[in-house]
């Protein structure tokens, strides 16, 4: 399941534009594969901070036992590793140093882990069991995928890097073998599986946390705050009474100023209903049972299952306040709360 697609950038330098087209190519073969699958989370370029700290993770995995970071990497000609795991590559028939995509992907997953362990009750709350401590047990693992017109010296290259190091064409084959995901029955066959697994509700929990950490998303929120700051100042100079002041001033009719005051105090009202629940508006459009289904999660997003009729209806719905069909469904923990993109209203739904 892709939860957050790569986005294309503006790039000049030739070094930006085949960095971006690597990560494009991989974010490519990963939508290729887990698209539809519900037990495999995926974060293209996601960008967050913790700690005063900034990392950004080129392409972030989230699986029932785990997590797998991604670095992808543009490399034109051979590359080396020498036993000390310093990365040289040939660049215009040259040789030159770079820095080890592997430590950076390391420094994000640590930093990554110490977000991740600063809300481990606000994710997993409730659904955590008692034999998973958190998501220090979990299985981390870190690749970096490089350009298929590469040249690896696998020869010389130390083992635990060159098991590290995949060309992207190759990497799905890789991350489903390191993943190796069990379904529920053979986890009961195979006891030699001992990993702890994230149900799919704790899934879900985490994806919608990161979402939320993600720092695109965080300015999204600091914009819509300032111009819903600077439509209330507006509002308020619109409503003071031109009694006093310059001379001037054009002077505003009274049925005017009224009208201005209602509109106003029906806006109030308005962002007063916004509020409120809206749990009975939410109901099976087959057989019209408003309390007795259970909410799931699908290809299409967040749905209910009726336990009445057994049929399925979408939570994504037209906005109750302004009718807008531009609305997404979020999931924290155990609520569910639907947000309009046009008038900005979040009303919850479970």
């Amino acid at each position: 399941m892709i939860l957050k697609t790569k986005r294309v950038q503006n790039t000049k330098s030739p070094q930006a534009i085949a960095g971006q087209q690597q990560e494009t190519n991989v974010a490519f073969f990963l939508r290729r594969a887990y698209k539809d699958n519900q037990q495999v989370l995926v974060i293209n370029d996601f960008k967050f901070t913790f700690n005063d700290e900034t990392a950004q993770i080129d392409h972030l995995i989230i699986y029932p036992y785990g997590f797998v970071l991604i670095e992808s990497k543009s490399i034109k000609g051979h590359v080396k590793v020498n036993k000390q795991e310093e990365w040289t590559r040939s660049y215009n028939k040259s040789w030159q140093g770079m820095a080890s995509p592997i430590k950076q992907v390391e420094l994000q997953q640590a930093l990554l882990k110490e977000l991740l362990h600063a809300h481990k009750s606000e994710i997993l709350g409730k659904f955590l069991r008692f034999k998973q401590q958190g998501f220090g047990m979990r299985c981390w693992d870190h690749l970096c995928a490089i350009s298929s017109d590469a040249v690896i010296d696998r020869k010389n290259i130390p083992t635990p890097v060159s098991e590290q190091l995949v060309k992207s064409e190759f990497l799905v084959e890789k991350l489903n073998k390191l993943m190796n995901i069990r379904n529920r029955f053979m986890r009961l066959v195979n006891i030699s599986d001992t990993r702890p697994d994230f149900s799919q509700t704790e899934l879900e929990s985490i994806g919608s946390f990161l979402l939320e950490q993600n720092i695109e998303k965080s300015i999204e929120k600091s914009i819509e705050k300032s111009i819903e700051s600077q439509r209330k100042v507006s509002s308020t100079t619109e409503s003071i009474s031109p009694s006093i002041s310059d001379p001037q001033q054009i002077q505003v009719p009274a049925a005017v100023y009224q009208n201005k005051t209602q509109k106003t105090e029906l806006q109030s009202n308005q962002h007063a209903q916004s509020t409120q629940t809206i749990k009975s508006e939410l109901r099976c459009k087959h057989c019209g049972e408003s309390t007795n289904y259970t909410p799931m999660y699908g290809k299409f997003g967040y749905y209910i299952k009726c336990n009445v009729c057994t049929k399925n209806t979408p939570m994504k719905q037209p906005c109750p306040q302004c009718q807008s069909k531009n609305t997404k469904v979020q999931k924290r923990r155990v609520s569910y709360t639907l947000n309009c993109q046009e008038c900005g209203c979040g009303q919850q739904v479970i």
